[in-house]
């Protein structure tokens, strides 16, 4: 695999060893050293996430652990690990990450329409749009905007699963970090 974009010298990176992982479900190669960035621009990949609200395309801005663009979900099921920074993932064989934000593809997102809406969804829209009626708020408004925004899914408190984030919708709901499939 070429990665036209790595320097051929320098850096703690071992460029006589080759690591596989995937990003998005496309197989990569990178070397022991790389971060998950800089694996992912060594190939090219320059695109790594969406914005919140608008959904506009994001990609690497720093190279510390302040990055605010490249957040990445790591591992899959109940074990699933969203809004990590890119940034400081030490890249290891088999890696498996995948961009957030985005539905339903990184490169082709549907909810990027919110960015052409953008003059009506100001400062606190959700909140005050999503009042009425009261009982749709669990059931419809708050998965539907979680979805959106790839943050984690609701569920029912006491439906076996640990309580975790008290009081941040209602007291009945408590947020867990689960896949849709489960």
């Amino acid at each position: 695999m070429t990665q036209s974009f790595r320097l051929p010298n320098g850096g703690r990176i071992d460029r006589g060893r080759t690591i596989r992982f995937r990003f998005d479900g496309r197989d990569y190669e990178g070397h022991p050293g790389d971060t998950l960035a800089s694996a992912l621009l060594a190939n090219d990949v320059t695109l790594t996430g969406r914005s919140f609200k608008y959904h506009r395309p994001r990609g690497l801005l720093t190279a510390g652990s302040d990055e605010p663009n490249a957040l990445v979900e790591l591992r899959r099921g109940a074990r699933r690990e969203p809004n990590t920074k890119s940034t400081t993932i030490e890249l290891f064989e088999g890696l498996a990450a995948d961009s957030q934000n985005r539905f339903p593809s990184l490169k082709f997102d549907l909810l990027s329409v919110n960015n052409l809406l953008s003059l009506f969804l100001t400062a606190g829209f959700y909140y005050k749009s999503f009042m009425w009626p009261a009982s749709w708020w669990e059931k419809l408004y708050e998965p539907a905007i979680r979805h959106a925004a790839g943050f984690v899914i609701c569920v029912p408190s006491g439906a076996g699963w640990p309580n975790i984030e008290e009081g941040t919708a209602s007291s009945a709901i408590t947020s867990k970090a689960i896949s849709p499939s489960e």
